[in-house]
């Protein structure tokens, strides 16, 4: 390149800087790409399994049921399952107290939060349990579920659950007190 065409772009670099202060200097070395190093494959953790289970109280007597195909176990539990993706939470509990009882119920506020796991299995279950209310059905009248699960329903007193082998230990006070409780993780009993 002649020697006036180097002066006048040095001239035209030097007010090209002027008009932006702010510019940053060209870098004096070429930055390279960093290379892209392929990710470990790791496995997942298994997630909890999120259910739900209702609280019901009438004429001062407790709705529990045995969940356990073939009443292969003497242990009883609120009324309940298992949450689907999709659903409100009291959506999945009015499913599961119709599919376990045959009832129609209206959800009302939390009252426990309980979870257990197995830890040969790495099977950790949280539930929610919910004040409820019958508004339609008896469970007098015929009824099978339609999973299988649930071999039998009973309304119990305090007396009648203190004497009945059932989970979580808190479903007593949960029932018949106020507010919300916790419940925190233990092992898993079958």
């Amino acid at each position: 390149m002649p020697r006036r065409a180097r002066a006048r772009n040095r001239q035209l670099d030097r007010r090209d800087a002027a008009s932006f202060p702010d510019a940053m200097p060209p870098s004096p070395r070429p930055v390279l790409p960093r290379p892209v190093l392929p990710r470990p494959v790791l496995p997942r953790p298994a997630l909890p399994r999120l259910a739900v289970r209702a609280l019901i109280l009438a004429d001062d007597r407790l709705l529990v049921v045995n969940a356990y195909p073939g009443g292969q176990s003497d242990l009883w539990c609120a009324p309940g399952g298992g949450v689907h993706a999709g659903s409100s939470l009291p959506d999945n509990l009015i499913r599961e107290v119709m599919e376990e009882t045959g009832l129609t119920i209206a959800v009302g506020a939390p009252a426990l939060v309980n979870e257990f796991h197995d830890p040969a299995t790495g099977f950790h279950q949280v539930e929610l349990f919910f004040r409820c209310t019958v508004i339609a059905g008896d469970i007098a009248t015929p009824w099978t579920d339609p999973e299988g699960v649930v071999t039998d329903r009973a309304w119990v007193t305090r007396s009648d659950l203190a004497a009945l082998r059932h989970k979580p230990a808190s479903l007593g006070p949960a029932a018949w007190g106020t507010g919300i409780a916790y419940d925190p993780l233990e092992v898993i009993v079958r």
